[in-house]
């Protein structure tokens, strides 16, 4: 069963998708849900089918060369035999063939074996809802209707219409290229013409949820669903020739039709002087086998082989020998930003305080890494020098207004749970002795108002019983231990807050030192850094009143950083001749940004956006492929 053509999830109500589904919060039952699995079979993404064993081995002779040689050791054998001598000039041409394809044959099957193993890998289960109980079951057998259950660290199995949530956060980067995580909403009501990177109310197959959890009703599976249409169309594009295979056509065309052409021309001119047929075929053969190079077939074999073997040792996997030569024939490389040329984990980069700005080493999420300051010259009216306390208050802030864990696997390798966005604050914080669960669990939280893109914060109340925290800030006037931590765009965050912390302590905060805070936040975001603001105050009231009154701690700006290897690699391109280009969905800035320090553009490089690629015409689209080699928002 496929998706409706009509049914648009993310611009109808949960109810309504119920309705059109014929499904209800109470899950499918297990008849109705065995029954639709019969009509539309598991859900799995149908791969195009590989070649059978024959089809493999057939191809290795198919070249026109072989099989001229093929026919020549025929004849040659056929005359051989005719005399009474041992045809050895006919089973020399049989080995050189027959290992040419041997070769070919076993490099192209042990490809498909590993291909066909990647597909068959094991389905994840999944929480499903049958006859009003939450079970699990194999992603495989869930169908439209269904009621799924998704946490933090699940693989969404399906597409699928969101019912309810709870700070759910989706990392969709394998489907739109975006690094940081959406937060989705269960209440909104979309336009039918959204595009897919805007529907928060919606669930698609293959992202990861990071944070939260959600219960959605499955509207699309199998291949109607995102990720399978994008699956169709790889099933569904026509092979092309290599460079190597489309010379080595030609030149065998000339050779076999020259060859011919000699063997036509011998044989009548020798029955036209009288000649023996016999002796005028064994002449016209041995003239055809000296015409066409019945080595270079097993030459060019073994040479690509022992390509392809390099390449399996560097971890590719080639499924057919002459691509290891199409490798060398490419002239431009066009590849995605987010955890290709990139790491695909968000890293804090600089902290901002009012008079202070701190540079932060280090790569990934392990918590290795120096923090080193240097003092900034401070907004109008503020006092130089900084203020004791100020870093370890803005990186605690961090940690408690945030929800994820930083661990180190059995592999020794560090790694994070959650959000990687509040990941990249963890860490910082690790980087400077503050241990993140120690913390937590000293200062409890005991209400919060999560993130939206409505609100663009997060806040939490903590409870403060030794007044660390707020010291820096002064005591509340109620006495009150709890404290309320905030974070999010600066523009909001800044303007929450009444005071800062300057090199002397916390002071009253000026319209103009404002307009100072939102420069420095334009600045981080102009190479293309994801800039948080930090405040907190003593607090006494409930999540339901204004967030204003606050201190403003600083600023953490972020980075998706490049891969060590990337400069490298894109230099080495450069200089073969490779023009390398990105096509990324980030923000423009950012992937500016990132194109610039890898060396892919000049930092004032031009930046195409995708709605200027929809709009532009083919004259125009040439034109800026020409130019562009950063393209972002595709």
């Amino acid at each position: 069963m496929s998706r409706p053509q009509s049914l648009s999830s993310h611009s109808l109500t949960p109810e309504q998708c119920f309705q059109e589904l014929g499904s209800s919060s109470s899950g499918l039952s297990t008849a109705e849900a065995a029954r639709r699995f019969a009509d539309a079979g598991p859900n799995r993404l149908e791969l195009a089918k590989g070649r059978s064993t024959l089809q493999i081995l057939w191809d290795q002779f198919s070249n026109v060369m072989l099989l001229m040689l093929l026919a020549v050791a025929a004849v040659s054998a056929a005359v051989a035999l005719h005399k009474g001598v041992f045809p050895k000039d006919a089973i020399a041409i049989l080995v050189i063939v027959g290992l040419n394809g041997l070769l070919g044959y076993l490099q192209e099957s042990k490809a498909q074996q590993a291909l066909l193993a990647l597909r068959n890998m094991a389905q994840p289960m999944v929480q499903v809802r049958r006859n009003a109980e939450w079970q699990r079951l194999p992603s495989e057998e869930l169908v439209l209707g269904d009621l799924i259950r998704l946490e933090a660290g699940d693989r969404v199995p399906a597409d699928a219409r969101l019912v309810e949530v709870a700070e759910l956060g989706v990392r969709e980067a394998a489907l739109t290229g975006e690094a940081e995580a959406v937060f989705k909403q269960a209440n909104l009501l979309l336009d039918a013409s959204t595009p897919l990177l805007e529907r928060q109310n919606c669930l698609f197959q293959g992202t990861e949820v990071v944070r939260g959890r959600g219960v959605a009703v499955v509207t699309a599976t199998a291949m109607a669903t995102e990720l399978g249409q994008i699956a169709e169309l790889i099933n569904t594009a026509g092979g092309e020739s290599t460079p190597l295979q489309e010379r080595l056509d030609g030149l065998a065309k000339v050779l076999v039709i020259s060859a011919l052409a000699l063997v036509a021309v011998v044989m009548l001119l020798g029955l036209l002087l009288g000649q023996s047929l016999l002796n005028l075929l064994e002449v016209s053969l041995s003239m055809a086998v000296a015409i066409v190079p019945e080595g270079l077939p097993a030459v060019i074999t073994v040479t690509l082989a022992i390509g392809t073997q390099r390449m399996v040792k560097r971890a590719a996997l080639i499924r057919r020998l002459p691509a290891v030569e199409a490798l060398g024939s490419v002239t431009v490389i066009c590849s995605d930003k987010t955890g290709t040329l990139t790491q695909n984990r968000q890293v804090v980069q600089e902290l901002r305080l009012g008079t202070e700005c701190i540079a932060v080493a280090g790569l990934g999420y392990s918590p290795q890494g120096e923090l080193t300051s240097q003092l900034l010259a401070p907004p109008p009216g503020a006092t130089p020098g900084s203020f004791v306390g100020a870093r370890q208050l803005l990186l605690k802030a961090g940690v408690l207004c945030s929800d994820a864990e930083l661990k180190q696997n059995s592999d020794g390798n560090w790694e994070i749970l959650g959000d990687p966005t509040e990941g990249a604050l963890v860490v910082v914080a690790a980087k400077d002795g503050i241990d993140g669960f120690a913390l937590r669990s000293h200062f409890n939280r005991f209400a919060e108002i999560p993130f939206s893109s409505e609100r663009q914060l997060m806040a939490v109340w903590i409870n403060d019983p030794s007044g660390n925290l707020q010291a820096p800030l002064g005591a509340a006037a109620d006495g009150s231990t709890q404290l309320l931590i905030s974070k999010g765009a600066p523009e909001v965050i800044i303007s929450n807050c009444s005071r800062w912390i300057d090199g002397s302590g916390a002071l009253p905060l000026s319209q103009e030192q404002q307009q100072w805070w939102l420069e420095q936040a334009r600045a981080l975001a102009a190479q293309g850094l994801r800039v948080l603001a930090f405040a907190c105050a003593p607090h006494h009231q409930s999540p339901d009143h204004p967030l204003d009154e606050q201190v403003l701690l600083g600023l953490m700006a972020q980075l998706d950083p490049a891969r060590p290897e990337v400069i490298k690699a894109i230099a080495t391109c450069k200089h073969a001749g490779i023009r390398p280009v990105m096509i990324t969905g980030d923000h423009p800035l950012t992937a500016k940004a990132i194109g610039s320090g890898i060396g892919l553009c000049e930092p004032d490089g031009q930046v195409v956006l995708g709605r200027e690629l929809e709009a532009a015409s083919d004259e125009k689209l040439r034109e800026l492929v020409m130019q562009c080699s950063v393209y972002a928002r595709v």
